[in-house]
C-alpha cells in the first residue's frame, strides 16, 4: 500500500463537548477500535467524561483534558499537541466535533504533514430543518453516522461492533450497594430523568410527578430519579419523600461508573432528549424519550432506540431547535406542557406490564 494510503498508526480523535455527545460517540469508536486492532486511537476529551469509557478496546487511549484552565489559548494547545505527539507518536488527526479549539489542533497536526479529517455537521440541513416556515421536514443522519464518515474517509474498515459497555452482561449489583440492594425476582426498575439543560426539553415537572405517582403506584416496582443541581435535588429529593418506591440520586455524586452500574439493570428509562438518554442507550436499556423544542430527525436518537418509544406532539413549529435553547415563539411550550402525563406512562407500560393482581 502506498504511504499515503496506509492507516494511521496513533490516531487522534478529539471530542470535547457536552456530555450527551461525548456518550454517542463511544460505539462507533469502540467499534473502529476493535474493526481496527493495528491502530491505535488515542482519544482526547473533558476529564470528568473520562469514566464514561468503561470496559474500552485495548488499543484506546482516553484521556482528559483540561480545556478551559491548562489548555485554553493557542500556545496552550500547541503544546498540548507536543506534549501527545511525543508521548503516541501521533500520525493522524480525527476532528469528531468541529469547533475553533480542534480547528486548530487539526492545522498543528496539518503542518506537520499529518493526515487529518473532520465531522461534517450538516448545519444547512439543520437550519432548514428548524427554521420558522418552508421547514425541510426530513430526517438527517444521524450524529454517530457522521462520526463514522470521519473514520471512513481514513480508509478505516467499520463494522457495528458494539452492543453496550458491559457487552452481553450488566454492571455489577456491588457498584451501586449504598444506593439499593439487588434487584428481587419479579421487581422491576425505572429510571426517570426529567431534566435536560435547556427549558425547550425539559417536561414541566408539575406534569412528571404524575408520571411518577402512577409509576410509582405499581406493584413490585421501584423508580430511581437521576439530576443534578441545587433545583433539581429540592424536586427529586421531594418526589422521593413523596412516593413508595421511589429514590433519588441527585443527593450524592456517585460518577459514572456506578450510575451506569445501575442503569443497565433498568427495565426502563424515562428520559427527555438529553444525556440521559443517550447514557441508558450505552448499557442497553430502552428508553422512553419525551421531546419537545427539539426532534428526533435532527439525528440526536437514542443509540438502537425505537421510533415506536419516542412520546412528541406533531406542531408545524417543530422543531425550533437543534438543542433547545430558543425561546419559544408561542411562548407557551406546549410541545412539552400539551404532552398528557398519561401518553407517557402508558408507553413505559407497554415496556413493562403491571404485575398481575396475584403477585
Amino acid at each position: 500500500m502506498p504511504a499515503s494510503n496506509r492507516l494511521p498508526r496513533n490516531l487522534l480523535v478529539a471530542r470535547f463537548s457536552a456530555l450527551g455527545d461525548v456518550a454517542m460517540t463511544i460505539p462507533v469508536v469502540y467499534s473502529a477500535c476493535r474493526c481496527n486492532p493495528d491502530t491505535r486511537f488515542i482519544f482526547i476529551t473533558k476529564p470528568v467524561q473520562e469514566s464514561l469509557f468503561i470496559n474500552p478496546p485495548e488499543n484506546l487511549v482516553v484521556i482528559g483534558v483540561d480545556v478551559k484552565n491548562e489548555y485554553k489559548t493557542p500556545r496552550d494547545l500547541w503544546r498540548l499537541f507536543k506534549e501527545l505527539r511525543a508521548q503516541y507518536s501521533i500520525d493522524a488527526f480525527a476532528d469528531l466535533h468541529g469547533v475553533l479549539r480542534s480547528f486548530f489542533l487539526r492545522a498543528v497536526c496539518t503542518l506537520h504533514g499529518m493526515k487529518c479529517h473532520s465531522i461534517h455537521k450538516g448545519r444547512m440541513h439543520k437550519r432548514a430543518l428548524t427554521r420558522p416556515r418552508n421547514k425541510v421536514m426530513l430526517p438527517l443522519i444521524s450524529s454517530r453516522a457522521r462520526y463514522r464518515e470521519v473514520f471512513y474517509r481514513f480508509g478505516f474498515a467499520l463494522e457495528e461492533k458494539f452492543t453496550s459497555l458491559y457487552g452481553s452482561d450488566k454492571g455489577d449489583p456491588a457498584m451501586f450497594a449504598d444506593i439499593t440492594p439487588p434487584k428481587a425476582e419479579g421487581e422491576r426498575w425505572i429510571g426517570i430523568a426529567p431534566f435536560a439543560k435547556h427549558k425547550g426539553k425539559i417536561y414541566p415537572p408539575e406534569l412528571m410527578e404524575k408520571v411518577v405517582a402512577e409509576l410509582a403506584a405499581m406493584p413490585s416496582t421501584k423508580i430511581f430519579l437521576f439530576g443534578g443541581g441545587d433545583y433539581e435535588r429540592k424536586i427529586l429529593g421531594e418526589w422521593a419523600s413523596r412516593y413508595n418506591g421511589v429514590t433519588s440520586l441527585a443527593e450524592t455524586r456517585h460518577g459514572f461508573a456506578v450510575e451506569l452500574a445501575l442503569l443497565s439493570h433498568l427495565d426502563t428509562m424515562v428520559s427527555m432528549d438529553s444525556a440521559n438518554m443517550h447514557l441508558a442507550s450505552l448499557v442497553g436499556v430502552r428508553v422512553v424519550s419525551v421531546w419537545g423544542a427539539t426532534h428526533p430527525y435532527c439525528g440526536f436518537k437514542g443509540f438502537r432506540q425505537k421510533e415506536a418509544d419516542i412520546v412528541q406532539l406533531p406542531m408545524t413549529c417543530r422543531p425550533c431547535s437543534v438543542f433547545g435553547n430558543k425561546p419559544c415563539s408561542r411562548g407557551d411550550y406546549h410541545c412539552l406542557a400539551g404532552i398528557p402525563p398519561q401518553m407517557i406512562v402508558t408507553k413505559v407500560k407497554s415496556i413493562i406490564p403491571p404485575s398481575p393482581p396475584n403477585e
